[in-house]
């Protein structure tokens, strides 16, 4: 009988955790790359699956019943290329969201049979350029969700010692590649940068915030000049367009809350700050000096109209060095 009772109870569970597993969604919006029209009767599906949705008038959709992870949506529709979005995080806490542009298909024939790539391609500098998705940023090994450190991994990229993510592309120098963030430069993605180096020991930018990078090793675009070894480019995500989301966590050397969600109708923002605790650990230790690095980023989205929205990024650091004059 009590075998029977077991027996009910892991089905049950069984089943319960498969429903919870299946109840991730994403809604997105397409729209066309160069006028920003939102394109209807588009149809989006996940790559690999035969689950998707069709937009509706203004270039919504929304798709249910998805398995938590790491997906890419694929869409398709008549005198456009097909587009393959972002990799994007599903899961049953919260809605994804996702924007999705396509261009216009210049090339008339009477037949032909298309097979798309699960990644996105770039036109210009299609050689040299690789796209880091937040996946391989979430599950590289070692790399503690720093970007600069999962780039040091790759071919033609110079390690460095453990305690510097300095980026030295076929040999350059540290201080010879140029960061982009929302298309707006950035001198520096590091904290505790030292002179004629770009690197140092803990990166500035939250990955909670990171949508996708384009790293360029060569060829760089024409809008990227001054660049003598590479160019990054990082996209950020949106805030929450359905509710207030809060997510906080611990990292090897800092602490970190996001919040982001939505403002009114046509607003979301999402803004996280980051605290380090190595100086409680360098004063247990008793060494000579307590490092201690904060670091603030804030993204503001508004919609004007279908055609036109306006968006403010910002981010800031404070590196401070102090003495411990607790040693005896």
């Amino acid at each position: 009988m009590n075998f029977r009772i077991l027996q009910i109870l892991i089905t049950i569970l069984s089943g319960t955790e498969y429903i919870t597993a299946q109840n991730a969604s994403v809604r997105g919006r397409v729209f066309d790359a160069v006028s920003n029209e939102p394109l209807p009767f588009v149809n989006i599906i996940v790559d690999g699956t035969q689950t998707g949705a069709i937009s509706d008038l203004d270039g919504n959709f929304v798709i249910t019943g998805l398995y938590s992870g790491f997906i890419r949506l694929q869409a398709s529709f008549v005198g456009y290329k097909q587009a393959v979005s972002p990799e994007i995080e599903v899961s049953s806490a919260r809605i994804a969201s996702v924007d999705i542009p396509m261009q216009v298909s210049d090339l008339k024939i009477e037949e032909v049979t298309v097979t798309a790539s699960p990644f996105r391609k770039t036109e210009e500098s299609p050689v040299s350029l690789r796209t880091i998705g937040i996946g391989e940023i979430e599950n590289s090994p070692g790399a503690n969700r720093d970007v600069s450190r999962v780039i040091q991994s790759f071919p033609g990229v110079q390690s460095t010692p453990a305690f510097r993510n300095d980026i030295i592309i076929r040999g350059g120098g540290p201080s010879e590649s140029r960061f982009y963030l929302d298309g707006v430069e950035v001198p520096n993605i590091n904290h505790f940068a030292t002179q004629g180096a770009s690197g140092g020991p803990v990166g500035i930018l939250n990955a909670d915030f990171l949508r996708e990078v384009n790293y360029y090793s060569g060829a760089f675009p024409a809008n990227r000049g001054n660049a003598l070894s590479g160019v990054l480019e990082f996209f950020q995500v949106d805030g929450n367009q359905d509710k207030l989301k809060f997510r906080g966590s611990v990292g090897a050397s800092e602490l970190s809350a996001t919040l982001d969600g939505p403002i009114g109708e046509k607003t979301t923002y999402i803004v996280s700050a980051r605290r380090s605790y190595l100086e409680f650990l360098f004063g247990i230790l008793e060494l000579p000096f307590l490092p201690n690095f904060n670091d603030f980023q804030f993204k503001l989205r508004t919609r004007i109209d279908k055609k036109n929205e306006l968006t403010f990024v910002g981010l800031g650091a404070i590196d401070v060095f102090d003495l411990n004059l607790k040693i005896k």
